[in-house]
């Protein structure tokens, strides 16, 4: 099997599954309990807290656990937007955005907030200066993703940290940094952001935790009420295999820089061989994020091609994972034809490929090319 769906989600590291077994057989007690097992998994807790905080150059106190990426957006969206509405109503964000944060946006509209939703090049590249002319005195929230997780475009955070202060907005930045954390070096509070999302499952953790950095002095509404764990933002009995496996994923995280540079070969490669196809169209720029590889194979639909790499035992996927199926909306607002979009494939690599991956990958899509496409032009009998 070579898997190529990391963006999706990544296989569980061997020091994630230990921490998971581990508390779940040996220290199962409720980090609240006023006894030794609780006293044992508070410690863990604070550990694991210590362990993200570490990773964004944060303080442990700026930290929120949550069941992951979408929970963490929905909490700072959410949040920012009812702790503020009194000095504005008005938010900017992407066309190309998670859909965690474009159907919070939408809820939001109902509730009388106005939403600016800026419009992609056809690279996946967000202008600084839309940025500048988007955001005004009366903009309360300004929400970007670092990476985009569909191309791997990177979006321009110091413009918008920029642009709030040009403005003299109110406006709370913030990043859904899922596709970023763990991949690129990222300080939150030193490159202003007030707060940014994070997920276990991709950076080789578990499913089902992630965290949200809450920048110290930020207020935010909650939206969820309960036992006033996770500064209340997110209350209830903390899990604490999970955020002990996603702790463990985070320490075993290798030096990023030296892994971008691997990775860039490897995507390299894979680029140069695919452009050699004949309907081959690569849709990520060259600045992209290495770990990110979307291109279309025309003129065979997407679903055909994933189920005859499935067969070769290759894993790739149509686009996002939450998109079930559904034509890219991120390849749509960058104005791509519709049957390149209707062909379009992501890889999406991890620590764990190598450029024998890439290589393969090429040579089973020229494969599928020669055969399918003949298959679907060869004419019909009447």
């Amino acid at each position: 099997m070579i898997y190529l769906d990391n963006s999706a989600t990544t296989r569980p590291c061997a020091e994630a599954v230990e921490a998971i077994r581990r508390l779940l057989c040996e220290m199962w007690g409720n980090p609240s309990s006023l006894h030794a097992m609780g006293f044992a998994a508070e410690r863990e807790l604070a550990a694991a807290r210590q362990a993200v905080a570490a990773a964004l150059s944060a303080a442990p106190e700026e930290i929120v656990f949550t069941s992951g990426g979408t929970e963490s957006d929905n909490i700072a969206i959410l949040g920012a937007a009812y702790a503020r509405r009194k000095r504005g109503r008005h938010i900017v964000t992407t066309q190309i955005e998670h859909p965690a944060v474009l159907q919070t946006m939408a809820a939001l509209e109902q509730d009388g907030f106005e939403v600016t939703y800026l419009v992609p090049d056809g690279w996946g590249h967000i202008s600084p200066d839309a940025i500048r002319a988007a955001v005004r005195p009366d903009t309360i929230l300004v929400s970007l993703m670092a990476v985009n997780n569909e191309v791997g475009t990177r979006l321009p955070l110091d413009a918008a940290r920029a642009a709030i202060a040009e403005a003299g907005a109110p406006a709370l930045l913030h990043v859904d940094a899922v596709q970023a954390f763990g991949k690129i070096p990222l300080a939150p509070g030193r490159m202003g952001i007030d707060l940014l999302t994070v997920s276990g499952h991709k950076i080789h953790g578990p499913k089902g935790v992630g965290a949200l950095f809450v920048k110290k002095g930020t207020h935010l509404a909650p939206h969820v009420f309960g036992g006033g764990q996770e500064r209340g933002l997110r209350p209830g009995t903390e899990g604490m295999p999970l955020i002990a496996g996603f702790a463990a994923a985070v320490r075993a995280l290798p030096d990023l820089t030296q892994e971008e540079a691997r990775l860039r070969a490897v995507n390299e490669r894979l680029r140069r061989n695919l452009s050699a196809l004949p309907g081959v169209t690569i849709h990520s720029p060259e600045d992209a994020l290495p770990y990110i590889l979307s291109f279309s194979a025309c003129p065979v639909r997407a679903e055909t091609m994933l189920h005859f790499l499935s067969e070769k035992g290759i894993c790739v996927s149509s686009g996002s994972a939450c998109a079930k199926g559904k034509a890219s909306h991120v390849l749509t607002a960058m104005g791509l034809p519709r049957d390149q979009i209707d062909s379009s494939l992501r890889v999406s690599f991890s620590r764990e490929n190598t450029e024998q991956d890439a290589d393969a990958l090429a040579e089973a899509v020229a494969e599928g090319l020669r055969t399918l496409a003949a298959r679907r032009l060869k004419p019909r009998r009447g």
